[in-house]
């Protein structure tokens, strides 16, 4: 099993701006994702306090969770989040887990 954390800061000031965008990229990622081999889970959300946004993927394989780096629908959406002055971390990692508590 492995975990893709994707993770981008934001002015805070601009917090709910970037609120919105996340709740809009939900109809286009959704049904992309869902489409993808070995997604377990997605989560995306938004911390306002350190002014961060970070999405979340369990994949069976890193094969697997390394389709989202060609994904159209997410390469979209991350350059309209970059235009709006989002900073993304980069590179993107993913992560193999050792345990879990599922």
């Amino acid at each position: 099993m492995v975990v893709r954390i994707s993770r981008g800061s934001f002015d805070r000031s601009k917090g709910a701006k970037y609120e919105a965008l996340l709740k809009e990229s939900e109809q286009v990622l959704v049904p992309a994702i869902r489409r993808l081999k070995g997604l377990q889970h997605y989560y995306a959300g938004i911390d306002h306090l350190s002014a961060t946004l970070i999405n979340v993927s369990v994949w069976d394989t890193v094969e697997e969770a390394q389709q989202m780096e060609s994904l159209p629908e997410m390469i979209a959406q991350g350059k309209k989040f970059t235009a709006a002055g989002v900073q993304f971390e980069r590179p993107i990692n993913n992560y193999q887990t050792l345990w879990n508590l599922g």
